[in-house]
């Protein structure tokens, strides 16, 4: 195998990704790589191959493995590796829209539903990526996402989820808006519905020239509907800073999550906000936190240093 192949350098640049298109793609050469690694388990070069490719890469790699050896992939990979590798390596596998489909159905999976992913996804994503969301997910799943979320979750958080899937930017008045909220909180308790139909249906310039002021009153609410404002406002404000918060968590689920879904978009930003945060770049606390394999497909997607 030659290591020059898998150089992360010769990659096209001009996006806020880390994760780009290789320049020099050969899909049958990889696929040639990857059938030879397969039978003797050699990680490394799966994840050199894999991390170093865009996904519509992957996706050429995959259909050009399956038309030389007729076998899948995906189930190659379940067969030759295991535990949190083969994970990571299976979701840069997945088309991206499929993959956000799987991370939605996944927290409202089982027993009891994991709002803060639920809220990730929906309060970072524009109200265009999520229909495209919401449609790859019915393709998947045979499901309708808005009825999934209803079904899973209630009351006025109910209705914030489905406002996110749902949004739309509508023009407004930021004097009128902050009136109308004002007076969503004059009766015994307060009135989420106002909050919900104003934080998402404005554009984010809107909202932060004078609606971000009244976020304080947010705390006037309680339970998951306070926990679901605090977050869209977080977004409202800076996504990045709020997707390095979840960072720090440390949870593998969240990491792979949020560093394979922003790798080829903003990872860039996220890296930026958690060295802000933390004083601390990303690629150095990957270290401190994971090994071996894992670790090292983990770096690639991260890149470098900052």
């Amino acid at each position: 195998m030659d290591p020059d192949y898998f150089k992360s350098y010769d990659m096209w640049w001009g996006t806020l990704g880390t994760v780009r298109p290789f320049s020099n793609f050969n899909p049958e050469q990889d696929a040639m790589e990857i059938q030879a690694a397969l039978e003797k388990k050699d990680a490394v070069t799966l994840l050199s191959i894999l991390t170093n490719r865009s996904n519509e890469q992957r996706q050429v790699v995959a259909k050009t493995f399956q038309d030389l050896t007729r076998k899948d992939l995906a189930a190659g990979l379940k067969k030759a590796l295991a535990g949190d590798l083969e994970t990571l390596l299976l979701e840069l596998l997945t088309p991206p829209l499929q993959y956000e489909a799987q991370r939605l159905q996944q927290a409202m999976a089982g027993i009891g539903t994991d709002e803060d992913s639920l809220l990730e996804i929906l309060c970072t994503r524009s109200g265009k990526q999520l229909k495209e969301i919401s449609a790859a997910y019915e393709q998947v799943y045979q499901k309708e996402l808005e009825k999934e979320v209803k079904g899973e979750t209630s009351g006025d958080f109910a209705k914030l989820l489905v406002a996110l899937l749902n949004k739309e930017t509508v023009p407004g008045v930021v004097r009128r808006d902050i009136e109308y909220l004002v007076s969503s909180m004059n009766g015994k308790k307060a009135n989420a519905g106002p909050w919900i139909e104003i934080l998402t249906s404005r554009d984010s310039d809107h909202l932060n020239d004078g609606l971000i002021c009244l976020t304080l009153l947010t705390k006037s609410f309680s339970g998951d509907i306070r926990l679901g404002l605090t977050v869209l406002v977080k977004c409202i404000q800076d996504p990045y800073h709020y997707l390095a918060q979840r960072l720090t968590i440390k949870k593998t689920p969240i990491v792979q999550g949020i560093m394979v879904s922003h790798s080829e978009e903003d990872l860039l930003c996220i890296r930026a906000a958690y060295l802000k945060l933390t004083g601390t770049s990303l690629y150095t606390a990957l270290q401190k936190q994971f090994k071996g394999d894992h670790l090292q497909a983990l770096l690639a997607i991260c890149r470098s240093e900052d």
